[in-house]
């Protein structure tokens, strides 16, 4: 079913948001690249969007297209700017891609694809349009515009995390002993101290997993009283650096969570190395950023309540390859959709479907065959 030889055009959107409007320097705050088959204009269509990362030029964008698919590599004012995230503000730019695909483009049935991260903004974005959920973030109401987004038809989720809270503290690494010394370190909790493995004991996985959480607690805990000394000061918010956040256990063991991953690396390359380096997630945060998208206590960014609020058709992806997410995480994802109609699909690949060769067509062609019987 590969379609990659039939011609692609792609066109730039810019659109204003009811929250944000043309930057002084000329740009909009919501851009992206609609892919369509060059012969046909097409009544389905996909909009990618993701926390921070730019997804106007997603490589599924050209696959879906010349499967004759729409697909709206979408981003709002947050590409690039992951420090000042706030979810309501990204919700609400969300909605801007989508009307202009129903108003503009002539879509009749749009797709919401979540991939990695992305996974839980779409979700958060659906949860909104039907059933608005959003809480006030500390002092700031929640604005008009994020009561009334226009839904989505279809959610398609690929190789995505469970939540930003969720893969942050996942990655955590517990053995820090001060948040503002990288190079602290409570050696009982150190995974790559060889003393505690790999393999890891089952006491050590338990003992580390909770101190995890703890850290995110700590932060979380700090983030909320250093807010209050700031506003008793007249200031609204400040910057922090967030340390050592490639110490997942199933990076070195991978009798944890077992797939067919390569064993020894992370992302970006050997996680010890990237893990007392600058380029892990979170690197810089506001303390309003930190409580939005990464407190396991205060942030709304955690998809399983949204997923529960998902009763459209549904597929879940998850490659076999993924260093980073898990067979355990396509399964709570697919498990709390709320969607009488959802499917969960393995596959070979990589995180970023590079490998083996086919990975990504492979996906593509799934992803049109599940919604060819979904779709006009």
């Amino acid at each position: 079913m590969n379609s990659s030889a039939r011609p692609v055009d792609r066109r730039f959107v810019s659109l204003p948001s009811p929250t944000a409007g043309r930057n002084g320097a000329g740009y909009m705050p919501t851009q992206g690249l609609y892919h369509v088959p060059a012969d046909s204009t097409p009544r389905t269509a996909f909009i990618a969007t993701h926390y921070n990362v730019d997804f106007s030029e997603h490589y599924m964008g050209a696959l879906m297209a010349s499967r004759g698919y729409g697909f709206l590599g979408w981003n709002t004012r947050y590409r690039g700017a992951e420090p000042y995230f706030n979810l309501e503000h990204a919700l609400i730019d969300i909605g801007v891609g989508v009307r202009w695909l129903r108003e503009e483009a002539g879509v009749e049935t749009v797709v919401l694809l979540g991939n990695s991260g992305g996974g839980s903004l779409m979700a958060a974005y659906q949860s909104q349009a039907t059933e608005p959920n959003l809480r006030p973030l500390l002092d700031t109401p929640v604005n008009d515009a994020v009561l009334g987004l226009p839904p989505a038809d279809l959610y398609v989720s690929t190789n995505a995390h469970p939540g930003r809270p969720e893969v942050l503290t996942d990655w955590f690494d517990p053995s820090v002993t001060d948040e503002f010394d990288p190079t602290s370190v409570d050696p009982a909790l150190d995974m790559y101290n060889p003393e505690n493995g790999p393999p890891y004991s089952p006491e050590f996985v338990k003992r580390y997993r909770e101190a995890q959480v703890a850290r995110n607690h700590r932060i979380t805990a700090w983030a909320l009283e250093e807010l209050e000394r700031l506003r008793a000061a007249g200031c609204f918010d400040r910057n922090f650096n967030l340390f050592r956040t490639w110490a997942d256990l199933r990076y070195l063991d991978g009798r944890l969570d077992p797939n067919d991953r390569e064993i020894g690396v992370c992302y970006l390359g050997p996680p010890k190395f990237f893990n007392y380096s600058p380029f892990g997630i979170g690197a810089t945060n506001t303390i309003r950023t930190w409580l939005s998208m990464w407190s396991l206590e205060t942030s709304q960014c955690r998809a399983v309540p949204h997923l529960k609020r998902i009763r459209v058709p549904s597929l879940v992806m998850q490659s076999m390859g993924d260093a980073g997410v898990f067979p355990v995480d396509a399964h709570t994802i697919h498990d709390n959709l709320a969607s009488e109609d959802k499917t969960l699909v393995f596959l070979p690949g990589d995180h970023y479907m590079e490998k083996p060769a086919n990975a990504r067509d492979d996906m593509a062609d799934r992803v049109a065959e599940w919604l060819e019987k979904r779709s006009a």
